[in-house]
């Protein structure tokens, strides 16, 4: 993932394009970032695809809201921004789930955890949040594993 993250910067800076250098030099820096707080922590490795895929899925949803703000405050120039870089930032992330794939993707981690109750909702959103990390939106997934849980 740091591979395509660098040739896409590469690329940027040969292309001139300045809004997508400036957006990927920010998901490189974060990156970076969570690389030095590892670090600090004790531990040598770099950190792993998942967590700069935790990154990614963060910034979209930091600028997400940083446009509705931008929006409700009538600085419609600043939303797009927020926006556009939302565009780029996805590049790298995998293809979202369809409504129907994450409701049988629900029932199957229901399933594989036993869950029967609402108490049970951690352990299902804990497989869901493992395998499927920048696929699925929590928010919304988070709500149809409560609506799954209390029709049992």
């Amino acid at each position: 993932m740091r591979d395509e993250i660098n040739a896409a910067l590469k690329q940027a800076m040969k292309d001139k394009n300045s809004n997508r250098l400036s957006t990927l030099r920010l998901i490189s820096a974060a990156i970076k970032d969570r690389d030095i707080a590892a670090r600090s922590d004790g531990n040598d490795a770099r950190v792993s695809d998942e967590e700069v895929l935790a990154i990614l899925v963060k910034m979209v949803k930091q600028r997400q809201e940083s446009a509705r703000v931008y929006e409700e405050g009538n600085r419609l120039d600043l939303s797009e921004r927020e926006l556009s870089e939302i565009v780029i930032i996805e590049e790298f992330l995998p293809r979202q789930l369809s409504v129907e794939k994450t409701e049988a993707v629900i029932a199957q981690a229901i399933a594989d955890t036993g869950a029967e109750s609402i108490r049970d909702m951690g352990k299902v959103m804990g497989i869901l949040k493992s395998k499927y990390t920048g696929q699925i939106d929590f928010g919304a997934a988070g709500a149809l594993v409560k609506a799954a849980l209390t029709k049992n």
